[in-house]
């Protein structure tokens, strides 16, 4: 059964020109938590010389991402795979990159370490990661919206929250990924582009 996600078709398009800037000419893009399947349809669709790898850890979400691609009428959606950002082994040897969106701030920390570290195994030199959220910046004051959406969340569920990039850039550094891009997106997101240092 379809879902759908008010979130994903209005940041589609603007994730999508960052994306035609920064993916690779062609190759695999292995999508974490891809939630409904709305993006990942799209941004196949944009991009037919890509093969798109959509992937999610809840049942419920791979239903999801399998009826959309069951209207897709091109080859490269690949069907979805179980995939616990946060698991040590993952279902996948090799990317050309890595895109993941909105994860971040609606899961644990091991879920994001696990995700950086993924990508350290998994992307060749100059791929890169490509994480779209909102994100608190040490050196960007937090518009007051994101500063409520953190409490919202915290209140939710104590393990969730806006993260710190300052602590993801560690994490990248650790795992040989250094930002190369910061694209500033529209109702207070970020798009973070971590390259595998060569």
């Amino acid at each position: 059964m379809k879902r759908e996600a008010y979130a994903a078709a209005r940041n589609r398009a603007p994730i999508a020109e960052v994306l035609a800037k920064e993916l690779p000419q062609s190759g695999l893009v292995l999508e974490v938590a891809s939630g409904t399947g709305e993006h990942g349809v799209h941004f196949a669709g944009l991009f037919p010389q890509i093969i798109w790898q959509p992937s999610d850890p809840d049942p419920e979400a791979l239903t999801s991402i399998a009826a959309w691609r069951e209207d897709y009428p091109g080859d490269n959606l690949l069907p979805p795979i179980q995939l616990d950002a946060s698991a040590e082994d993952w279902p996948i040897s090799h990317a050309d990159a890595i895109f993941c969106s909105n994860m971040a701030h609606i899961s644990p920390t091991s879920s994001s370490e696990g995700l950086v570290a993924a990508a350290g195994r998994l992307l060749g030199p100059g791929a890169p990661l490509i994480l779209y959220g909102p994100w608190l910046e040490a050196d960007v004051e937090t518009a007051s919206s994101n500063l409520a959406f953190d409490e919202s969340l915290k209140a939710r569920n104590p393990a969730w929250g806006l993260r710190e990039r300052e602590w993801l850039d560690a994490l990248c550094r650790a795992e040989g990924l250094a930002l190369a891009t910061r694209h500033a997106m529209p109702a207070n997101n970020l798009v973070l582009i971590y390259r595998r240092e060569g």
